[in-house]
Order: C-alpha cells, then sequence, then structure tokens
C-alpha cells in the first residue's frame, strides 16, 4: 500500500512515527516540543497560540522525515478549543483542556439546560470545566467582544487538518473529536447547535463530521490528510482495543474506556458517552484520585514517591490487615461527591504498620477504578482484558494486585506513542479506500500493542473478598453514592 505517517499533537509535544501502511512497521520517527512557555507556578498554560503546534510538527517532520509518505494522520489533545471568526483567522488563543477556569460556567450551564439527566440526554455527558461547550460560556462571560466575534469553532485536530490542506473552505472533524465537545450526541450521530447558542449566545459554523474511513482532502503536493480524531480514541485505536477491551489509564487522576458497540450513558452523568475512532462507541468512567493517592501516602510516610510506596506495599498482605484507605482526596468524580475527603477505616494495633497503610493506597486506588469499571458491566459493556497504561502500572505493586481486583486478564502494553500509531493507522485506513480497498469499513490489521500479560489466577477470590471490604466502608461512609 505504501507509507504513512501519524502525528500527535499533544498538550507539550508533537510526536510522528512513519509506518509502512500495510503492516503498521514503525519505519521513523520524530518529536519536538510545542515552543510554548509554562503557566505561573510551572502547570500548563490554558491559552495557547495555535501556531506553537505547527512550528512543533515542522520541527518534529524536520529532516526529510516525511520523504515518501502517502498519507498523514493527525491526532491531537482533546477538548482544545480554536474559536475564528468569519475571515478564518483566531479570535484568541486556543482554550486548552488544561483551563479549569470555567468550573463555575460548568455549573451555570448545567442548570441553564435542566440538569444532569436533561444533558445526558441530549450529548451523553455532563459538562465539566475543560469541555468546548463550558469555554463557550465562559467566553460569553468574560469576553463577550471576543463570544460575538466568533464564527466558527475547531477543536486541535480540527484545525490542523486544516492547515496541512492550506485552509480550504471546506472544514472537517471526526466522529471521537466531536463527541467530546458537549455540543455533539454520539447516540444520534448529529449536532447540537442549540447547546452552542446557550453557551455561546449565538450560533457558530460547525465542522463536517468524517466516517472514520474518510479523507479531508489532498494537499496541491498529492498527500493524503485523513479525518483526524482525538488523542484518547487514537490511542485506543494504536492499541488495537476492540470489544471486550478496557483501557484504565493511571494519571494524577484515573480513567477507565471500553468499546462497545453503542452509545453508553446514565442519568447521573458518570459514563462519557464519546464515539471512538472506528465507527463504535468509546464510553469513558473518570475518577479524580489515582496516582494522587500514592503520591500523597508517600509524602505521608516520608517515602521517595509511589516506587518506594510500591515496595513497601508488598511487604503487606492482601486486604492490608483490614485497613481500607478510600482516595477520595480531591472530593470524587465518581461516585459524585464533590465535596468528600479521603477515608481511612480499620485502625487496629496491627494494622498500624507503614506497609500495610502503603497498601492500602494501591488497594483504594485500583479498587476505586474497579468500581467504575463495573459501572460500565452494569451498563452492559463486556470486559474481558484490561489494558493498563501509565507510568504507575510499571509499578509492580500495581501489577501484583490489579488483575485479581479488576476481575480480568491485564495488559501492560510496552511504551510505544500509541497515540501517533492510530493516527497512522488512520491514514492508512484512508489511503487504502482511495486505492479502492475492497472493504472501506474495516480498518487495516495491523498487531496490536504487545506487553506483559498478567490473569488473576487463583488470587481472584483474594480480590474479591478485597472489593467486598472496600465496597462495606465505601457504603457505610457515603451511603448509596455508588451503585454500579
Amino acid at each position: 500500500m505504501g507509507i504513512v505517517a501519524g502525528l500527535d499533537s499533544s498538550s507539550d509535544s508533537t510526536r510522528i512515527v512513519v509506518c509502512d501502511a500495510e503492516t503498521g512497521a514503525v519505519l521513523r520517527q520524530g518529536y519536538a516540543p510545542h515552543p510554548i512557555e509554562p503557566a505561573e507556578g510551572g502547570g500548563r498554560p490554558a491559552d495557547v497560540d495555535p501556531q506553537a503546534w505547527l512550528r512543533s510538527l515542522g520541527e518534529a517532520a524536520g529532516g526529510g522525515l516525511l520523504e515518501n509518505v502517502q498519507a498523514i494522520g493527525v491526532s491531537s489533545q482533546r477538548n482544545a478549543l480554536v474559536p475564528l471568526d468569519r475571515n478564518g483567522s483566531l479570535v484568541r488563543p486556543a482554550l486548552t483542556g488544561a483551563d479549569r477556569r470555567a468550573q463555575t460556567s460548568a455549573a451555570d450551564l448545567m442548570d441553564a439546560f435542566g440538569g444532569r439527566e436533561a444533558w445526558v440526554g441530549a450529548v451523553g455527558l455532563v459538562p465539566q470545566a475543560a469541555q468546548p461547550v463550558t469555554k463557550l460560556r465562559w467566553l460569553r462571560r468574560t469576553e463577550p467582544e471576543n463570544a460575538d466575534r466568533t464564527a466558527f469553532l475547531m477543536q486541535a485536530h480540527d484545525w490542523l487538518v486544516w492547515q496541512l490542506l492550506g485552509r480550504p473552505v471546506r472544514r472537517t472533524t471526526d466522529r471521537g473529536g466531536a463527541s467530546g465537545t458537549g455540543f455533539w450526541s454520539a447516540a444520534t450521530g448529529s449536532w447540537r447547535p442549540d447547546l452552542v447558542e446557550l453557551a455561546l449566545g449565538h450560533r457558530t459554523g460547525l465542522p463536517e463530521v468524517l466516517a472514520p474511513w474518510e479523507a479531508a482532502g489532498t494537499t496541491p503536493e498529492g498527500l493524503l490528510i485523513s479525518a483526524g480524531t482525538g488523542e484518547t480514541m487514537a490511542a485506543a485505536f494504536g492499541l488495537g482495543v476492540g470489544v471486550g477491551d478496557a483501557v484504565v489509564s493511571l494519571g494524577v487522576s484515573g480513567s477507565v474506556m471500553a468499546v462497545h458497540p453503542e452509545a453508553v450513558s446514565d442519568g447521573g452523568g458518570a459514563v462519557t458517552s464519546l464515539a471512538d475512532a472506528t465507527g463504535m462507541h468509546l464510553p469513558v468512567v473518570s475518577t479524580s484520585n489515582a496516582v494522587r493517592a500514592l503520591r500523597a501516602t508517600a509524602a505521608m510516610l516520608d517515602l521517595e514517591g509511589p516506587e518506594a510506596l510500591s515496595e513497601l506495599a508488598l511487604k503487606s498482605t492482601p486486604g492490608a490487615h483490614g485497613l481500607v484507605l478510600l482516595p477520595y482526596l480531591e472530593g470524587e468524580r465518581t461516585p459524585n461527591l464533590p465535596n468528600a475527603a479521603g477515608t481511612l477505616s480499620g485502625l487496629r494495633t496491627e494494622s498500624m504498620r507503614p506497609e500495610h497503610l502503603a497498601r492500602a493506597a494501591f488497594e483504594g486506588m485500583l479498587c476505586s477504578l474497579a468500581d467504575a469499571l463495573d459501572l460500565l458491566r452494569g451498563r452492559g459493556v463486556e470486559v474481558r482484558r484490561v489494558f493498563l497504561l501509565g507510568q504507575a502500572a510499571e509499578l509492580p505493586a500495581v501489577r501484583a494486585i490489579a488483575p485479581a481486583l479488576f476481575g480480568a486478564q491485564v495488559v501492560v502494553p510496552q511504551p510505544a506513542d500509541y497515540a501517533a500509531l492510530g493516527a497512522a493507522r488512520q491514514a492508512a485506513w484512508a489511503l487504502g479506500v482511495a486505492q479502492g480497498s475492497p472493504d472501506p469499513h474495516r480498518p487495516p490489521a495491523w498487531q496490536g500493542a504487545m506487553g506483559q500479560v498478567l490473569e488473576p489466577g487463583d488470587d481472584l477470590p483474594v480480590g474479591q473478598a478485597v472489593r467486598r471490604q472496600y465496597a462495606t466502608v465505601r457504603e457505610q461512609t457515603h451511603p448509596g453514592a455508588f451503585t454500579s
């Protein structure tokens, strides 16, 4: 078929992989940081000039990296909103997913449309600070002149695709990216311009939503550009997850997502109903506390981070001698307990040892994510295999404990640029269709992620007992807060 490339423009850098279109074998790679000044305090900035993404892309692609490439796919950070005026010029810098200024606007929007259930019924999610619909409300409230000038809405990957194609009249996006905006429904496959108007005060132009195998266009040089997608969807595609697979991501906060043939949601908004990069659906459940709980426990025990905490935790036994940590240190999103604090239960003379607290931290974090998995299972989502992502997935304590608590085979993939690989696989798909693929609805059969495979085995009954212990404390402390 030829050679394709996938580029992932994340919040801080651009990564490019060049692959054989038929097998997915990586031929070349490129990397460049975004030329962006960090925010005050060292965090990620809330406002970014999108030209920084282009400069980073150009640097990453230097040295002839894209020579002989026939098609490119683009993945990018989710929730970055690029407002354009009627001439296609930037109204203001892009509002990134790291922006938390819109939290008050999220609550305002929720009330304005009739509450959580109304939002879930309309677009399969409840407004959060990071989402584009909420950023529009913030823009209207704090920068009304910019809100009035905004005539067209794009996300980061939409804007990058548009730039690569030379800013054509036609502007496009994909199902995956659209599904996280808060004004497109994964269940119906349609925009909700009325929600744009509710948030911004007026309607705007919105991109054409392409099917996963469709191309956004071809450059004058003949380079095919595929639809592009959000970073989450591209990573899932690059991993090769399918029905029966879930992905658990261990960051400061946590998330669980799984592939399902139909849109999945719940009335309370615990499940965010996203679309994936293949025509399927990608329900997501997020937690506010994951590695955050490990770091805090390590600091409490005067240890040098999660690695030392892991070593200590393995000196304890399953159940941590009765210690249970509910890791709701910054409130919690699942269950919906925004004002909660963490709880340590089961203190007895024999349990008040550092190794038991360390074990309780790992079990609490993983039980919280297992609750999220059960929430999906309770809505008909099949979970036979769990891909475990994030630096914490490398910790021996996580690998030892997770399979029995999740009740499924656990795969810890080898490190790779999975979002860029997913973008490249999408490019190969679009290229195959352009070359007359006999089955345009079937993506290229690239090998999925390789990694260490962990089975619950004989530890499954022990894991179930640990989960019952955790659930008892959770229900006693927060009655009725969580139902699967």
